[in-house]
């Protein structure tokens, strides 16, 4: 197996070894460097903030503050989670740069109050710390704690690539390098899986995330789940049944935001009835029928599932079945998946320092992944939380049987 073979196996970025890393590294860095032109090559002004977020230049200028921070300047990385986050670091090369990047600045850039560098300056700062972030990879030990870091910086890296596509397909971004589309699969019947106990939670080994520590044992009772996320035709059924203007399918507060929003479609679609049609890329498109409909809030997936008297899969329920049921047709990595319940830690959850993906008490839950996830970054066990509302992702669902 080649090491850029390797890369592309699930789950990779949490146990390569440095010189896959390496390769990754710089394969990621490239993907967000083309995101970066991308933005501000558009005629649309998308380096803008959209609705509250950092502009595209400020996150991107943000991953290489991570990776100076986190890797270059902290004397201690090499004892990965040991070593002392909190001591003082080597002094920045870029002082400017590494003030207006911090995380406290966010905020700031959000609102537009925040003088970005010039575009030269910003392609430097992520040329030099990833130089150097590199050099000493090079001179690393092999072990966990030692290569910690930059396997984290790996996957905060692939994250701001699913956060850049995003941003671009709410700005109506025509040019970027966009991941494919979630493929149309045919309809399949749902799987019915046994009473059992089973593991939820990730083990000790590699890079594992605070939310998902640590494995611990759960009693799951018997239940059907669809073998694929609700495609667009079953979506369209429920908007054509008057999902959209009958309150008694949604959530009080799902319907509070839908009929403040005004919402009668998910976002970007233009037409539901007689074939969907979806503004992607800047440009209208049919949809097919048996793709995953996707870029819907939780509101619109709860309010789906009452509608065909079916509910949202518990999180150990769809971890079981990601993890046992893919030889029985369970596909899942087209669309993140709302899931039922909230963000709550697991007995022994440890947060991490400078992780992508924090846990949010309280925060609907999202599983799997999707198709601007890179395969190395795919896990069965990876959660993530956003809003209720959060329409930005690439977000679907799938449903289980009352």
């Amino acid at each position: 197996m080649t090491p850029h073979t390797a890369l592309e196996n699930p789950g990779a970025a949490r146990d390569a070894d440095a010189g896959r890393l390496s390769l990754a590294l710089i394969a990621a860095r490239n993907l967000t460097l083309a995101w970066l032109a991308a933005f501000e090559d558009s005629a649309h002004g998308a380096l803008a903030p959209l609705a509250g977020s950092p502009p595209a230049a400020w996150r991107v200028g943000h991953a290489a503050w991570w990776i100076d921070h986190w890797i270059v300047r902290h004397v201690h990385a090499q004892r990965g989670e040991h070593g002392e986050a909190g001591r003082p670091r080597l002094a920045p090369a870029a002082p400017e740069c590494d003030r207006v990047f911090a995380p406290l600045q966010a905020s700031h850039a959000a609102a537009g109050g925040l003088a970005l560098p010039a575009p030269d300056v910003l392609r430097a700062y992520l040329a030099d710390t990833l130089e150097a972030a590199l050099e000493l990879l090079g001179r690393a030990d092999g072990d966990d704690d030692a290569l910690h870091f930059y396997r984290l910086a790996l996957l905060h890296e692939d994250r701001l690539g699913e956060t850049l596509a995003a941003l671009a397909q709410a700005a109506g971004l025509v040019d970027g390098p966009w991941p494919p589309a979630p493929p149309a699969r045919a309809q399949r019947p749902p799987l019915w899986m046994p009473a059992q106990r089973f593991a939820v939670g990730v083990t000790p080994g590699g890079l594992v995330l605070g939310p998902e520590r640590w494995a611990h044992e759960v009693a799951i009772p018997e239940f059907e789940i669809d073998a694929q996320p609700v495609s667009w035709a079953r979506l369209a059924e429920f908007a054509e049944d008057g999902g959209y203007d009958e309150p008694r399918w949604w959530t009080r507060a799902g319907w509070a935001w839908a009929q403040t929003v005004e919402r009668r479609a998910p976002r970007d679609v233009e037409q539901l009835r007689h074939g969907v049609v979806r503004l992607v890329h800047g440009r209208l498109q049919r949809a097919a029928a048996a793709q995953p409909a996707t870029h819907l809030t939780r509101h619109e997936a709860e309010a789906w599932c009452r509608w065909a008297g079916r509910r949202l899969p518990t999180e150990p329920e769809w971890e079981l079945a990601a993890c046992r049921a893919a030889s029985r047709g369970f596909v899942w990595g087209d669309v993140l998946e709302w899931v039922a319940g909230r963000g709550r830690p697991w007995p022994g959850h440890q947060p991490v320092a400078g992780e992508p993906d924090p846990l949010v008490p309280g925060a609907a839950v999202l599983r799997g992944a999707s198709t601007a996830t890179p395969r190395r970054s795919v896990h069965p066990r990876a959660r993530r939380f956003a809003a209720d509302t959060d329409d930005q992702w690439p977000c679907g669902f799938r449903s289980c049987a009352v």
